[in-house]
């Protein structure tokens, strides 16, 4: 029991009995102990604290002799080993400040091996404390306060802005606009709604304003330069190198009567038989010699109601109008027209009365249809040309040529045979062979082979001329037609045409052409919040994709097809463009479930292939208003039909029967018209409508019968109604649909 009574202590002592010089230690790291012993039992009635030099003295009980021997044996080891390296190292330093090379690698590894530890002496010695290296966490909370101290004075330094010069064209958008100046466009965005503007990153910004940005956020506006456009503008030269040039002659008048015919018989050629159905649908020009070794450039328009732009586009390239009227068929909407045009161009009018050749014609009365249009002839007091001609019989077409070269002295035409060339595209197609092709009337200078030209919104070099009569020329002169071969992609019918000096200049030309054309495009959509939801109030759409031979032709069926209009359906043209049906074509037809139209034109072997394959309608034509009837029947059969009701006769109730497995049956007489089985049915009782639904059966002498006439009697069921009652009217009507066109 006295055993476990016994309490065992673990204290700490110095293992020397006199005590060491720490400040040795501090200064050389050497080596120190720590012996953890056990503190002996103490007897019963023995003093608690006893001596320091009669501590170690004790003897203890015989229980733990050997444990003592051993403890004290290795103390011993240890306490010789910690006074032989105090002396080492004491005799280090007094003795050998500077050591060898040799043992300076041994010592150094020595210091440095004992350096990190820590002895008891040293935590109990002030001295020692005061020259105690720090932690590892005091270094680096003194490194990161140093590093916010210095990221602190960072910021008080003001960065010096970036100065950017700004190029602003005529228009930007706001993305642009940040992108030129290296900013976020949601400022330029904040800065225009505190002055009141909403707009958003597409939004497009004229220059002023763009200007103003600019300098608010401290950069530098610079408007772009305009290139020299002073090409695009005829030179006024003087009179020296003026010389009389040929008149352009515009020949136009209603479908039919005859200005092909008219121009064949004047050059002596055929080309109405190349014209499908008769009538012309492209722009042509021709250049004729007179008698005398003049010449005439014409230009021949289509009558038909659908190609206004091309009458339009000829009357202002043209110095003289011919108006051909037929003898035999008066005035019409397409002279009418052409008379108008005329007129907004300020050109004058020679009027040709053909087929004067056939009994029925009255040139006279043509005379005085005209009057109301201010066209007098000179028989009656006025100042317009008249010439009664035949295009079968060739008679009087040298009197027309003598008109027209009177009116031309008259007007004084005179033009520069030398310089850049300017002109106009009367038309453009693709040729498979030969590329883009564009028939160009030069008005001014002269027209080089290798020129580099501006049309439009392409440019190109002139590789090769034809002319009217299919020959090769090197050059071509004021009011000559050529066809021109050389250009990037197909100019638009109308565009000028324009001779600059270099490549260079007219891809500068070109270039700011094609972005001042995008700025002008609309950049926002207004869209009606009440249609994304309602879709019954959107007429339905056709969409159809237009490919022609000529610009000129598709320029005609996409104006004529879009002035179709209706309430409930509507064409939307997605694609309108010349050259041969393609595999793109196809493609974009069959995703948007287009109709194909193909004017002139055939499609190419692979894209005949995939429009199989993904079963796409493609529809060819050759006349125009086949095509119009075309749209207008497609866009017919989108319209819901007409639906009327048809009433077919009434029977009136009279008496109720019940038929076993059949039910009630009403006895009826038929009043008027016929009950007939299998029809609509409704049951009108005091002018209500009580039931609507189909007659179940009809009995007639206790037989089932099909119809009943009127004035009879018979039974009826009606299928899913039994109550019936006397005085109650049967109706039955047909539902009759009726087909709607445009």
């Amino acid at each position: 029991m006295e055993e476990k009574k016994k309490k065992k202590k673990l204290t700490l002592s110095v293992s020397s009995k006199k005590p060491h010089n720490v400040s040795h230690y501090a200064q050389g790291r050497g080596k120190t102990s720590v012996v953890i012993e056990k503190k002996p039992a103490r007897k019963w009635n023995e003093k608690k604290f006893q001596p320091r030099d009669n501590f170690n003295k004790f003897k203890k009980t015989n229980d733990l002799g050997s444990q003592r021997s051993a403890l004290d044996k290795n103390f011993d080891i240890r306490k010789m080993a910690e006074e032989r390296a105090t002396r080492r190292f004491k005799n280090l330093k007094n003795n050998d400040p500077q050591p060898k090379k040799s043992n300076l690698g041994k010592d150094k590894g020595f210091t440095t091996k004992r350096a990190p530890k820590l002895t008891l002496s040293k935590v109990l010695d002030d001295e020692t404390l005061d020259g105690r290296e720090r932690s590892l966490s005091s270094v680096k909370r003194a490194r990161l306060k140093a590093k916010k101290n210095q990221d602190a004075t960072k910021t008080n330094i003001e960065t010096k802005k970036i100065v950017h010069e700004v190029n602003i064209p005529d228009k930007i958008s706001i993305q642009e606009l940040s992108n030129r100046m290296a900013m976020q466009a949601s400022s330029i965005i904040k800065h225009l709604l505190g002055m009141g503007v909403v707009a958003t990153i597409n939004h497009t910004l004229d220059a002023d304003t763009a200007e103003y940005l600019v300098k608010e956020f401290g950069n530098i506006p610079i408007r772009e330069k305009k290139p020299d456009l002073n090409i695009l503008k005829p030179e006024k030269k003087d009179g020296k190198n003026f010389k009389p040039r040929s008149p352009i002659v515009t020949v136009m008048g209603h479908v039919d009567h005859g200005k092909t015919s008219l121009l064949d018989a004047l050059r002596k050629t055929n080309v109405v038989a190349g014209e499908y159905g008769g009538i012309t649908q492209h722009i042509g020009a021709y250049k004729i010699q007179t008698e005398t070794g003049k010449n005439i450039t014409f230009i021949d328009t289509p009558g038909h109601a659908a190609f206004t732009e091309m009458r339009a586009r000829g009357s202002k390239v043209t110095d003289i109008v011919v108006l051909v009227v037929a003898a035999d068929d008066g005035v019409k909407p397409q002279t009418i027209e052409a008379i108008n045009h005329a007129k907004a161009a300020k050109v004058p009018i020679i009027v040709a009365i053909n087929k004067c050749d056939l009994p029925a014609a009255d040139p006279k009365k043509i005379k005085n249809e005209l009057l109301q249009y201010e066209l007098i002839a000179e028989e009656l007091s006025g100042d317009t040309l008249f010439a009664e001609v035949s295009a079968t019989t060739k008679k009087n077409l040298d009197k027309l040529k003598e008109a027209i070269i009177l009116q031309s002295d008259l007007l004084d035409l005179k033009a520069s045979f030398e310089g850049s060339a300017t002109g106009i595209i009367l038309e453009s197609r693709i040729d498979k062979g030969k590329g883009p092709v564009s028939t160009v009337l030069v008005t001014n200078g002269k027209l080089m082979k290798g020129d580099f030209f501006v049309s439009g919104n392409t440019w190109g070099k002139i590789r090769a001329m034809i002319n009217d009569e299919g020959q090769n020329v090197d050059f071509a002169l004021p009011s000559t037609p050529v066809e021109i071969l050389g250009m990037n992609k197909s100019a638009l019918a109308g565009d000028d045409f324009v001779v600059v000096n270099s490549e260079e200049k007219a891809k500068e030309v070109n270039d700011y052409r094609i972005e001042n054309s995008k700025s002008k495009q609309a950049t926002s959509i207004v869209v009606n919040k009440d249609s994304a939801f309602d879709s019954s109030s959107r007429p339905k759409e056709l969409p159809i994709i237009i490919k022609s031979d000529v610009h000129g032709s598709s320029e005609a069926l996409k104006n004529a097809i879009e002035k179709i209009e209706h309430p409930e359906v509507a064409p939307k043209i997605i694609l309108s463009n010349i050259g041969v049906i393609t595999e793109t074509d196809v493609t974009l037809a069959s995703a948007s479930n287009a109709v194909l139209i193909g004017f002139n034109v055939r499609p190419n072997k692979e894209a005949k292939r995939l429009a199989e394959s993904h079963k796409t309608t493609i529809k060819f034509f050759n006349i125009i208003y086949e095509v119009l009837d075309f749209v207008n029947n497609s866009l017919s059969g989108l319209l819901k039909p007409d639906v009327k009701e048809e009433i077919v006769g009434s029977a009136e109730v009279q008496a109720i029967f019940k038929v076993s497995k059949i039910g009630k049956v009403a006895g009826s007489k038929v009043i008027d018209g016929e009950i007939a089985n299998n029809l609509n049915a409704r049951l009108i009782r005091d002018g209500n409508v009580l039931y609507t639904g189909s007659i179940g059966s009809i009995y007639r002498e206790k037989n089932a019968a099909k119809q009943v006439g009127a004035g009879l009697e018979c039974g009826i069921t009606l299928k899913d109604f039994a109550d019936f009652k006397e005085k109650d009217v049967i109706e039955v009507y047909k539902i009759v649909e009726t087909e709607r066109r445009i």
